[in-house]
């Protein structure tokens, strides 16, 4: 993890936990953790950006986790009476849809279904992605060039296009978005892992746990994998915004969440057909994928600027 030297503060009182926090000379391991991740984060916070982008992701997170009580109306409530009704501040906040249904309320609950496709892809791309990266880095050999020729192939599709395919084999659904997803988002983590692996697979603390007896099970789960996590997790937060987009694109082209289903790729797909007349219908939504989409890109490159171990600033 990058610490940087200068961020280092002083304090009156040498026994508080600023100064406990910021001391050059740790008591213990967990000390020094947590002086690591202090100045970390002081160097995070120090970007005005990543900042704005991890606000934007927590209101993000407190919509999703409160949207029976943020949303003004039951989402998937119809009333063809106020069908395309404009943008106001008395009835419908952002309007209403070509059904009568609450935009607002949509977007609120919208949220959860882009937060369960991100997390569900998360939990299970880049894990894949990391075991197969470390594997190959540390075995080499065939291993290395059947897992490695492998992930070429799938890198040569473009996401989209490679998860269309999988959601038309599989069916349209939420679950096969993830799954079609998560199988065309593994290949880059596994670059990155096995890029990871290749420098530090000769250190001399790995020479020495193999010295120990420990097996190659042992040195790439206990130590391999966890050298090549901060830059997965960079990876992760910048490829945020292309899961958002291709489960955006997905729901656009009905292949993903189903109707009655609140999905903002659906909501454009739906209202593009009124985007001359009644603009709010689509608008919303797309600048809703916006907002979230550059906020995971901020969050990512504040990330990177603080976990990035091959800084040249410490």
């Amino acid at each position: 993890m990058r610490v940087r030297g200068d961020l280092a503060t002083t304090t009156n009182n040498p026994k508080g936990p600023a100064a406990w926090l910021t001391t050059d000379t740790p008591g213990s391991r967990f000390q020094a953790r947590a002086v690591e991740i202090y100045l970390a984060w002081l160097g995070f916070v120090r970007n005005p950006l990543a900042v704005l982008g991890l606000v934007i992701i927590l209101l993000l997170l407190m919509m999703a986790a409160f949207a029976p009580l943020i949303a003004t109306d039951d989402p998937n409530a119809q009333n063809l009476a106020d069908r395309l009704r404009e943008p106001g501040w008395q009835g419908h906040l952002l309007g209403t849809d070509e059904l009568g249904r609450d935009i607002w309320s949509r977007i609120v609950y919208g949220a959860r279904t882009t937060l369960y496709i991100v997390v569900l892809v998360t939990v299970t791309a880049p894990v894949f992605g990391l075991v197969v990266g470390t594997v190959a880095g540390y075995l080499g050999g065939w291993t290395e060039r059947i897992l490695m020729r492998l992930t070429d192939i799938f890198l040569a599709f473009p996401r989209l296009i490679l998860a269309l395919a999988f959601v038309a084999a599989l069916g349209p659904g939420v679950e096969n978005a993830v799954l079609a997803i998560a199988l065309t988002a593994w290949p880059p983590y596994a670059r990155v892992a096995r890029a990871e692996t290749l420098t530090v697979r000769h250190s001399d603390y790995i020479a020495a746990a193999r010295l120990q007896g420990a097996g190659p099970g042992r040195i790439i789960l206990g130590h391999i994998m966890p050298m090549c996590v901060s830059s997965v997790i960079v990876r992760v937060t910048l490829d945020m915004a292309g899961i958002i987009l291709t489960a955006a694109g997905l729901g656009f082209l009905g292949l993903g969440a189903q109707p009655p289903l609140a999905e903002w790729g659906a909501m454009i797909s739906s209202g593009r057909q009124y985007l001359l007349d009644q603009w709010w219908v689509a608008t919303v939504p797309g600048l809703a994928i916006f907002i979230v989409s550059l906020g995971f890109n901020l969050l990512g490159d504040g990330l990177r600027d603080v976990l990035d171990p091959r800084s040249a600033q410490r």
